[in-house]
C-alpha cells in the first residue's frame, strides 16, 4: 500500500510541485519516494514497502513494450537522496507506472505472462500489472484480483489511463485544472498543485448531512472528483477524459443449493481469500474485536501461520456486561496466538477527531473512524500490513437493518396510507414503532438509502438547518441508479447493493484506508474477495438473514473455526461511547463552542444546533449521531479552511 500522484503537461521544471505532493501524503510511504517527471506527465510515489523489499520501488519505467524486461525505477529514498544515474528522475521510458494497492495472486499471473514470452526483471506486483496491461491492455483489469488504483503512462501516444478497484479499497481523486489532469491517493495532495484553488462544495455538505459522508461523485473539495468503484478513466492527449464501468456487481441467486453445501462453499472460498491476503514480504497481522468478522478472519490466518499478532482495541467505559478487549483476548488465548490491546481514555478520543479530519480528507461522521485511528496506531508498533473484516456485512447480510423486510411481512395486510399516518402519529408522540410502521408501508426504495438512515438527518431537517440549502436530489434519487440495478431482486439484497455502492465505498473502506495509512499500516479485506462476492452474490435471503439472525451462512462457516459463542454473538459494531460522553461538561463545552464559531454561524441555524445539543444533555433525546455529524464537519472546515495547518497528532499511551 502507497500513496499515488501526478499530473499532465507537467515541465521538468515541475519536480518542487510533485515533490510536495508526495511529500504531504508521506504517511502512506515511509520506505522511499519516488518521482518521475518527463515527455509531458509528473508522476509520485511514496512507498510502504511490503512485496519484493528491493526491486519493487516506484514509478516504475519500462523502457519499452517489447517482452524483454527493460525495467527502471525512478525512486528516491525517504531522506531524499537520489538514485543511480540508471533511474534518475529524468529516466526515459514507453511506458511508465504508479500503483497503489496490492494485486494478491500476482505470482499466478507472472507465470501465465512468463510462459507467453514476457521477461520481468523484479519480483514486484507493480511489474505483474504494468506487464498485464501492456500484454492484455485494458482487459487487464477483468484478470486482477486484489486492491488498486493506479495510473500508466503511454509516451507514445501521451495518454495517461487510471482505474480503481472493484468496491473502491483503494482511493483515487482527481480534478482538471489550467489545463492539467491532476490526480492522487489524497485530496491533500492535489491541494499542494498551484493551479488548484480550494473551495467548498456546498452540495456535498447537504448530502452529508443526510447520509453522514461524502455521497456524491464531487468531493467536498469544488471540482475534485472520485473515480468510483469498478471505473476506469483516460485521458487523451488533447485533455479530454473519457470514463467507462469495466465491472459491476451482478446476482444470480441460487435457491436450489443446500445450506450446508453454503457453508462449505463460504469456508472454502474464505480460506483461500485469506491465503491470497497473507501474501507478503513481511508479517501480516489481524485486528480481532468481539465480533465474527474479524474473529473468524484471525482464526483463518492463525492456521496459514500460528505466530501472527492480533490487535484489540475498546472502552472501558462501555456500557455492557463486556467490553471488545476482553472477548478478543479470551478468543486469542483460545486461538493460540498473541493479542497485544488498549482501552482507549475519554480525552485521548477527543484529542485525536482533528487529526482524524485531517487525515479523511473528507468529513467523516461515523464515531468508530477515531476508534480504528487508535486500533491501526496498536498494530503499526508490530507489523506493516493486517487483516480487517470490512464487506462481511454487505456482501453476507450483515446489518441489523437487513431484517426489516422480514418484519414487514407481518403487516402486508394494512394499507399503506394507514401504516404511514401511524407512523406520523407515533413519532409526534414520541411512541416507540414509528420506524417499524414507515418501513412497513412502502417499499425499501421509499424508506433506506444508507446505514446511517436512522442516525442523520432527514431531507427535511437538513433544509431547515443549513442557511443555504442547495437544490440537491434528496437520498432516495442520489442512490436510485443503485436500486435500479437490482429492481428484479428481493429487498434484501437490494439494500445490500445500495450499501455496496455508498455505505461500503463513502464510509467504511475510505475511514479503513485513511486511518490505517494514518500510521503507515496496510489494511487488508479479505471479503472483499471477487472470488468470495461471486458466491455471496449467489445466496439466497434465507441464508443471508431470518427474523431472529444475521448472516446465517457465514456464521455456520465460521464455526468451523471459531467457537459458537463468537460465531453467533448479535452485531454490535464498533460501539463509542459518545452519546454519554456529549451529557459530560467537558464535552459539552467543547461542542458548544464549535456550534456556536463563524463558521457555524456560517453555515446553520446556530439555534437548532444549540437546541439538538441541550436536549440530549438534558436526556430528552439521544440526538448523540446528528450532533457529531455536525461537529466532524465544523473541525474538518476550520482545519481546511480556516486554520490551514496539520493538527498535532494525539498524545496516545
Amino acid at each position: 500500500m502507497c500513496g499515488i500522484c501526478g499530473f499532465t503537461n507537467a515541465t521538468q521544471g515541475d519536480e518542487a510541485i510533485l515533490s510536495a505532493m508526495c511529500e504531504v501524503m508521506a504517511h502512506r510511504g515511509p520506505d522511499g519516494e519516488g518521482l518521475y517527471v518527463a515527455d509531458g506527465i509528473a508522476l509520485g510515489h511514496r512507498r510502504l514497502a511490503l512485496i519484493d523489499l528491493e526491486g519493487g520501488s516506484q514509478p516504475m519505467v519500462r523502457s519499452t513494450g517489447a517482452r524483454a524486461a527493460e525495467i527502471s525505477s525512478p525512486a528516491r529514498t525517504a531522506a531524499g537522496a537520489p538514485c543511480a544515474d540508471a533511474c534518475s528522475a529524468t529516466a526515459r521510458g514507453a511506458y511508465a507506472i504508479v500503483f497503489n494497492g496490492e494485486i494478491y495472486h500476482y505470482r499466478d499471473l507472472r507465470a501465465e505472462l512468463a510462459a507467453d514470452g514476457w521477461e520481468f526483471a523484479t519480483d514486484s506486483d507493480t511489474e505483474v500489472l504494468l506487464v498485464g496491461y501492456l500484454a492484455w491492455g485494458e482487459a487487464v483489469l477483468d484478470r486482477l484480483r486484489g486492491m488498486f488504483a493506479f495510473a500508466i503512462w503511454n509516451r507514445a501516444t501521451r495518454e495517461l489511463f487510471c482505474a480503481r478497484d472493484f468496491f473502491g479499497i483503494k482511493p483515487f481523486y482527481y480534478t482538471q485544472r489550467q489545463g492539467h489532469f491532476i490526480f492522487a491517493s489524497e485530496i491533500k495532495s492535489i491541494l499542494e498543485h498551484p493551479a488548484y484553488e480550494r473551495a467548498l462544495n456546498e452540495d456535498a455538505l447537504a448530502a452529508y448531512l443526510c447520509f453522514q459522508f461524502s455521497a456524491l461523485p464531487e468531493t467536498f473539495f469544488k471540482g475534485v472528483f472520485k473515480l468510483l468503484p469498478g471505473h476506469c478513466l483516460r485521458v487523451h492527449a488533447d485533455g479530454t477524459i473519457s470514463e467507462r464501468r469495466y465491472w459491476r456487481p451482478t446476482y444470480a441467486i441460487d435457491r436450489n443449493r443446500s445450506e450446508a453445501d453454503a457453508v462449505d462453499a463460504i469456508d472454502a472460498a474464505m480460506r483461500e481469500s485469506v491465503r491470497y491476503h497473507n501474501v507478503a514480504d513481511v508479517e501480516v497481522g489481524s485486528f480481532l474485536s468481539s465480533g465474527i468478522d474479524s474473529s473468524y478472519l484471525a482464526a483463518c490466518l492463525a492456521k496459514e501461520n500460528p505466530a501472527i499478532h492480533t490487535f484489540s482495541v475498546g472502552f472501558s467505559l462501555y456500557e455492557g456486561n463486556r467490553d471488545e478487549v476482553s472477548w478478543a483476548k479470551e478468543l486469542a488465548d483460545q486461538l493460540g496466538v498473541a493479542n497485544a490491546s488498549k482501552h482507549i481514555r475519554q480525552e485521548e478520543y477527543w484529542d485525536a477527531v482533528s487529526r482524524v479530519q485531517w487525515h479523511m480528507d473528507e468529513p467523516s461522521a461515523d464515531p468508530s473512524a477515531v476508534s480504528l485511528y487508535f486500533v491501526d496506531w496498536l498494530a503499526a508498533q508490530q507489523v506493516k500490513a493486517v487483516l480487517s473484516g470490512e464487506g462481511a456485512d454487505e456482501l453476507f447480510g450483515g446489518y441489523c437493518v437487513y431484517q426489516a423486510p422480514l418484519a414487514s411481512r407481518r403487516l402486508g395486510w394494512a394499507p399503506s396510507g394507514l401504516l404511514r399516518a401511524a407512523s406520523r402519529a407515533a413519532r409526534a408522540l414520541g411512541v416507540r414503532g414509528a420506524n417499524y410502521l414507515e418501513r412497513a408501508s412502502g417499499p425499501v426504495e421509499d424508506w433506506y438509502y444508507s446505514n446511517a438512515n436512522d442516525v442523520s438527518f432527514s431531507a427535511a431537517e437538513r433544509d431547515r438547518l443549513l442557511r443555504r440549502p442547495p437544490a440537491v436530489p434528496d437520498p432516495q434519487q442520489i442512490v436510485a441508479p443503485a436500486y435500479a440495478e437490482v429492481a428484479d431482486l428481493d429487498e434484501v439484497t437490494r439494500m445490500q447493493r445500495v450499501d455496496m455502492a455508498f455505505w461500503l465505498a463513502g464510509d467504511i473502506l475510505l475511514k479503513t484506508d485513511k486511518m490505517a495509512m494514518a500510521h503507515s499500516l496496510e489494511s487488508r479485506v479479505p471479503f472483499l474477495d471477487k472470488k468470495v462476492f461471486e458466491f455471496a452474490s449467489t445466496l439466497p435471503v434465507s441464508q443471508k438473514v431470518s427474523p431472529d439472525q444475521t448472516k446465517i451462512a457465514l456464521r455456520e462457516a465460521a464455526e468451523r473455526a471459531i467457537p459458537h459463542d463468537w460465531a453467533q454473538k448479535r452485531k454490535l459494531g464498533f460501539p463509542t461511547p459518545i452519546a454519554a460522553w456529549l451529557r459530560e461538561k467537558p464535552f459539552y463545552q467543547r461542542v458548544h463552542h464549535a456550534f456556536t464559531s463563524p463558521a457555524a454561524l456560517e453555515f446553520f441555524d446556530v439555534s437548532l444546533l444549540l437546541k439538538l445539543l441541550d436536549d440530549h444533555k438534558a436526556g430528552a433525546a439521544d440526538n448523540s449521531r446528528k450532533i457529531w455529524i455536525v461537529y466532524a464537519f465544523l473541525e474538518w472546515y476550520r482545519i481546511f479552511f480556516i486554520d490551514g495547518r496539520v493538527p498535532e497528532a494525539p498524545s496516545i499511551r
